[in-house]
């Protein structure tokens, strides 16, 4: 196996040099002998980047998309609504305490151990250890109740916990280890094989998933940046390539273009408070132009959402004006008309800021309306996001410096100077940090400071909730109730800019299912539903 890998990794770089140097013509492609279908139950992607701290769902992986190799208790369907996995029946107690789960009897590990409820306890309990990016500090206690029914019991009520049930995967209590993300054993529809750390991930088919067969008995992952990944699909070496917009109008031939809806976004997270305060490290808080209500909603409303669409992802995206557009919990009614200068200039107006001086900037008394707004220096994307809204905005009377700066920077300088963020998740968790008052200043959670004491309320209520349908209307009223809200149409901490659609290169005959809308981060989670992929005649 390893001698072939690394053989097929060899024929790749030949065909990469021998493309790129001919100029990447259409004619020479074509002459390139093609690798990606000699076997028709072979898939060779470039889809994503690579995880730097491997499988292991207790530290991480799989909580955007699939985690491939491990089975969940529950899932969500292209509808976003919440069906069973691993799991045959759950219920949450009346006070929303204690969730209890009944499991499949019927499942085994990739090793043909068999998976109980014990596995499940032992992953929770190891995930709650952890101290990453899992956040399990509500749970108080799991216990198997028996060998197929798990209880957990919650320090306090949190609808979101569900989501914790859906991403989740579940590792074998008796052969975890401290490597195990180096060489994980699921349950899932995959199972691991090989990796050549910098280079491909190689997996097959697990014959004991209890599941639907996947078509495909072979996957090999190959971890090549975007521009590559294209090049390689020009070749005839990938059945899938993730793409970056400025390839997507490019023909490819025998591939097609798939544009996914994502809820992947990029938006302004602004200042909230008066200039003064430090952090505990010593770095500045608060911006005093950002913190003005009527600079934080003029820009809202000046910004034109659909030409960066167009200009920037050539059409390959949406308008975003939230972090969660188009989930079950987002609310319609935090749509804006927006590229609309006049009205832009008329909010101010009201606000007291007027061009006195004739210098082409308004100001408030002595205060002129110009700051910075900082973005990563390696994302050309926001760079380009950047900037064109500072063009945008001088149309308006507001002068935006545009700097890019390494996350290092970014992370002493976040508090006092807007930022371009990207978010987007499938769990109604993020707005909760994002924007309650408790999260101020932590991490990289809400990092302007916004505060708004009936937000606050909404939020916890939503958390709070026994079920996802009460919840969702909670975390509707804390986007807007009609009067207040973080959105646009109230405090507006923030100007969200686009969604990205996640763009890939793909086999003109290689289905791929119907995909649910993708959440930050490019590549895995388009794997969620591999087990319908297949060739179409």
């Amino acid at each position: 196996m390893l001698k072939k890998s690394l053989s097929y990794i060899t024929i790749l770089a030949i065909a990469l040099t021998t493309l790129l140097l001919t100029g990447c013509s259409n004619d020479n492609s074509k002459k390139i002998t093609t690798m990606a279908t000699e076997n028709k139950k072979e898939l060779i992607l470039a889809i994503g980047s690579e995880p730097d701290e491997g499988f292991d769902p207790t530290t991480g992986w799989g909580r955007y998309g699939s985690p491939l190799f491990q089975s969940t208790l529950l899932k969500r369907n292209n509808d976003m609504e919440i069906v069973k996995d691993l799991a045959t029946e759950y219920s949450v107690s009346d006070d929303g305490l204690v969730w209890t789960v009944t499991i499949r009897d019927d499942v085994k590990f990739s090793d043909s151990t068999s998976l109980t409820a014990h596995d499940v306890v032992f992953t929770y309990q190891t995930a709650q250890e952890s101290s990453s990016v899992v956040d399990l500090t509500v749970m108080d206690r799991v216990e198997a109740l028996d060998d197929y029914t798990v209880q957990f019991t919650l320090k306090k009520p949190q609808s979101t916990f569900v989501n914790l049930l859906v991403t989740l995967g579940i590792v074998p209590k008796d052969s975890y280890s401290s490597d195990y993300g180096q060489n994980p054993i699921g349950s899932g529809p995959f199972k691991f094989v090989q990796w050549d750390k910098g280079q491909q991930l190689i997996v097959e088919a697990n014959p004991e998933y209890y599941g639907a067969k996947p078509y495909f008995e072979k996957l090999t992952f190959l971890y090549l940046s975007e521009e590559t990944a294209f090049a390689a699909a020009r070749a005839g070496q990938v059945d899938v390539a993730a793409i970056v917009p400025a390839f997507a109008n490019q023909q490819v031939p025998g591939m097609r273009l798939l544009a996914l809806e994502s809820v992947d976004n990029r938006g302004i997270m602004f200042p909230y408070t008066m200039e003064g305060n430090k952090t505990e490290e010593g770095h500045p808080i608060g911006n005093a132009v950002t913190s003005d209500l009527a600079i934080r909603k003029a820009i809202n409303v000046a910004i034109d959402r659909e030409a960066l669409v167009e200009g920037i992802l050539n059409g390959y995206g949406s308008p975003a004006y939230s972090v969660s557009d188009k989930m079950p919990w987002w609310n319609p009614d935090t749509v804006i008309q927006d590229g609309n200068l006049e009205e832009a200039k008329k909010i101010l107006a009201d606000g007291q800021w007027e061009d006195r001086d004739g210098d082409g900037i308004v100001e408030k008394g002595s205060l002129k309306a110009e700051f910075t707004l900082i973005y990563s220096a390696s994302d050309n994307t926001r760079q380009s996001l950047a900037i064109a809204v500072a063009d945008q905005l001088k149309q308006i009377g507001i002068k935006v410096n545009v700097e890019g700066k390494s996350w290092d920077e970014i992370k002493k300088q976040m508090h006092s100077n807007a930022v371009v963020f990207g978010w987007g998740s499938h769990d109604p968790l993020e707005m909760y940090h994002l924007y309650h008052s408790k999260y101020r200043g932590v991490s990289w959670y809400n990092t302007g400071y916004y505060a708004n004491d009936l937000v606050d309320k909404y939020l916890d209520k939503a958390l709070t909730a026994k079920d996802e349908e009460t919840a969702n209307q909670y975390w509707q009223k804390a986007q807007w109730d009609g009067s207040t809200g973080f959105s646009a149409k109230g405090d507006a901490p923030w100007a969200w800019l686009v969604n990205h659609n996640h763009l890939y290169l793909v086999k003109e005959n290689l289905y791929m299912g119907q995909q649910k809308i993708q959440p930050h981060g490019h590549g895995w989670p388009l794997t969620d539903n591999i087990e319908a992929w297949r060739w179409e005649n």
